[in-house]
Parts: C-alpha cells; structure tokens; sequence
C-alpha cells in the first residue's frame, strides 16, 4: 500500500525527498498537529541524528514574517495537480500556500484590509487550521475576521468577525478545529492598550456563522462585546497552542492574562475550563497572588495549558513557574484559589512565552519546555513532575519528532538534541525570529523565521530536507 502511494504520488507530479519515499503519507493540520498540540510526532520522519548532517537548506522568500509555525498537507490538489503543500500565515494578513518540493507560492490570499494594517503595529500571530476534508483551511487576519479558504485556489468560502475592535483585540494563537467548529482566541497588543477582552469564539465550519461567545471578563455576558462597554479590560488569551482541546470530549481549555479576578464574572490570569461550544464553564483555578500578578505584568496564560492526561494539567507563566494542576480540584463553577499539586521553576526561571511539547515514551509522559534561557525536559512520576535534563539555550516552542528535540533559538539557529538525554547533536543555520516553531515531517524540517514586531512586509521560510539518495 506504502509503495502503491508512493507511485500514485509520482504519477501526480509529486517529488519527495529521498528520506520520504517509504514512508507512511501523513498531514500536520494543525499547530502542535492535534486538538491539544503535544507537538510530537508519533511517525517516522526519515531524519534520524545518523543523517542530520545530509540536510539540505532552501530558503524562501515569502511576502511577509510568518511569526508563527505552518501546517502541512500531503498529496493535495491544487490548481489541478497533487502538491504536498505547507500554508502558513503573515502578520498581515496573507495566507500562502506553497509547494513543500521547491517553494513555489502556489496561492495568496489578501484579505482586503491588507493595505490598510500593512507596516503597521495591526498583527497577527496565528497559525492555521485544516479542515479534516482536507478541502479548506481556515485562517485568521489582523483585521479580527477567520476566513475559510479552499485548498484548491485559495478562494474565501466565508469570512467572520470575531472582534468589534480589532485594533485593541489581537488574533493572536493557532486556530483549532473539532468536529465541525472552529474554535478562535483573541488576545491584546503590546502595551495592553484598554479597552478589550480576551474571549473565546466558536464558529460553525460549514457556515461560518458564530455560534458562541464566552468572554473572559464580564463572562455573564454572551455574544461579542464591545470593549467599552465591560468596566474590566484585558485578559488576553494568547498562548502559543491558543485554545487546546481534549479529543475524547471536546472540552476546551485556555488560560488568561493580566486582569481582575472576582471569581464570578472577571477571570483574570486564570486557567479556564469550558464545554465543548463554550457555551458553559466546566473548571476554574487561579493563583492565590492572583492580584499580584495582574499588578506585575506576570500573566498566568503566557502559555496555553498542557493536557497531560487522566487528571492533570501544567500551566507555565511569566513569572517563571510551571503549576502541576488537579483537573477534579478545579472542577466546577465557584472559584478555584490555589490548591497546586506542584510548581517547578521554568528552564531558567524566566517567563514562558513558548509551549511545552509532550511525549509518549517507553510508557512515560515526557515534557519539554523552552523559555528565553534554557531548554529543560520533565518525566511525569508518581503524579510529579521529575527534571530529566536542563541546559542554558533558549527557545520557542519545542517539536519532538523520533526521538529527536527540535527547538528554535530566537537569535538564531535550530538547535537538535537527542529528546531523551538532552545531548545537543548539531544547530543547523537560520536566522533570527520571535514565536516562530518548526514542524518535522515526512522527511522535512519546516521553518518560518522573523519577528512580527519588525513589521516587515517580508520574510523567509527554511526548508530542510535530504538530497536525492541521501538517508
């Protein structure tokens, strides 16, 4: 069936690296590659540490910065022809679909308020989200709408506002997509300018319609706001994975910043979870020095929450701690104040803009994290988490992908270590960037690099693969 593939591909047009000719055809549709972003691969790639050093650069040269990770889709069809195909979004706005092969944009899409926000501080970091038909993605624009676009020519199917203020309201995180909705965050610009509310939107994917609202501040008040109109402002949702969801249930997890926190309507650099369509909250927890934290600019959510199965979850900050939490002592709607299982520091005990990556091995629950100061990895042990390794290189959100570490030094470089002893096998070559996260697949290395915050109307891509015959 493999090789039945493979040559269907060929016959198609479709040219793949030496390393992915006997490999299983696999997509990575969303950011972390699933509803609760572990950002592990689970297949084989065909780059193990023997062969990292055939690897081959190709630089694209894109029209923006993509501070942000891509997705990928094998064997599409595009403009009449199979391509597998990597779409990415800048941060103004366009959205491009390019050929994994040879780089070739084979689509743009401009939404019309591109003029408008171009080389402004109006940005977006979003990623975004395949429709399992594998049909349509779905994308996000500074503008404050999510668009669905076919993967055929990059038409827009529909267009949603999600905001009544886009220029206070940022889209900032992936998109997610479960079972027909697509679920959407919105967060703050640098600055926390007032007036806006971080809230969570749900969208029907056939329609486009919004279904549902929940709203972080003034959370006794569904629909979309007008931010002027909420006596609080601020508790953005902008963690890098944005909403994560559990397969099994659909439940819908995020994590707030800088706000009040009353326990009832204003949730406030708190961990939230909601029902399925948002429409109910189902747990809540928060810090006890909750107020201390709003008053220091240390938000809780500078991380999405991380589902580590069964009962528990970890929560990082900018105050450099990651909280073990108990998914049953947060259960329910009156408020939930302190009660962690476990806090540990971050790499260096700094904050933590990135997310922690999880993986499956040898029957034990590995966590990887990275901030501005170091890369550290934690086994999950009796309920707690157990440092396995630790190093001072920095990094933006980890991939692990054969055993291998993939993570992204913000001045530089990707760094690749051995997952489970920590041991750095080479850095390959890159330039500097911000949030950017490689993805590893299918015998590629996919990387944007650039800083949102430069306000380029440019960037670049990296593609890493083995040459012909090489693995």
């Amino acid at each position: 069936m493999k090789n039945q593939l493979v040559m269907l591909l060929l016959s198609l047009g479709v040219t793949l690296p030496a390393a992915a000719r006997n490999l299983p055809a696999q997509d990575w549709p969303t950011f972390g590659g699933n509803a609760q972003s572990t950002s592990a691969n689970p297949e084989p790639t065909g780059i193990t540490a023997a062969n990292l050093g055939q690897l081959v650069r190709q630089q694209v040269t894109i029209d923006g910065t993509v501070d942000a990770s891509a997705i990928y889709l094998h064997g599409v069809s595009i403009h009449g022809a199979a391509h597998d195909a990597i779409f990415v979004t800048t941060t103004y706005g366009k959205t491009l679909a390019l050929d994994a092969v040879n780089g070739t944009v084979l689509w743009t899409y401009t939404p019309a308020s591109y003029q408008q926000v171009a080389g402004t501080r109006q940005i977006t970091n979003t990623t975004p989200v395949a429709d399992p038909d594998r049909q349509f993605i779905y994308a996000a624009s500074p503008d404050g709408y999510v668009q669905k676009l076919t993967i055929s020519d990059g038409h827009p199917v529909w267009r949603t506002a999600i905001t009544l203020l886009a220029k206070r309201e940022k889209m900032d995180s992936p998109l997610k997509f479960y079972q027909g909705d697509v679920v959407a965050v919105t967060a703050g610009y640098i600055g926390d300018k007032p007036p806006y509310q971080g809230h969570v939107a749900v969208l029907d994917g056939a329609s486009g319609k919004l279904l549902h609202v929940w709203n972080s501040l003034c959370s006794d008040r569904s629909g979309l706001l007008q931010p002027a109109a909420c006596p609080q402002s601020d508790s953005a949702i902008w963690g890098r994975a944005g909403a994560v969801i559990e397969p099994a249930s659909g439940n819908i997890f995020v994590s707030t910043g800088n706000a009040p926190w009353d326990g009832k309507t204003a949730w406030g650099d708190s961990v939230i979870e909601l029902n399925p369509d948002a429409t109910a909250m189902l747990g809540n927890y928060t810090p006890a020095n909750t107020a201390a934290l709003n008053a220091d600019d240390a938000d809780l959510g500078s991380s999405s929450p991380v589902l580590l199965g069964g009962d528990l979850i970890a929560q990082g900050g900018k105050d450099g701690k990651i909280r073990l939490l108990s998914r049953k002592a947060m259960a329910g709607v009156a408020p939930h104040m302190d009660h962690e299982l476990q806090i540990v520091s971050t790499p260096s005990g700094t904050d933590l803009f990135s997310q922690p990556a999880t993986w499956s091995h040898q029957d034990q629950t590995w966590i990887f994290a990275a901030d501005n100061g170091g890369t550290a990895a934690w086994t999950l042990e009796h309920g707690k988490l157990q440092q396995q390794w630790k190093n001072n290189t920095g990094g933006t959100s980890p991939f692990e992908a054969g055993g291998l570490l993939f993570v992204y030094a913000p001045a530089g470089g990707l760094n690749i270590y051995d997952a489970a002893s920590g041991r750095r096998l080479t850095t390959l070559p890159c330039g500097a960037g911000h949030w950017n996260s490689p993805i590893v697949l299918q015998g590629r290395i996919i990387l944007p690099e650039g800083n949102a915050n430069a306000h380029a109307v440019s960037g670049v891509l990296n593609i890493w693969s083995l040459p012909a015959g090489g693995g």
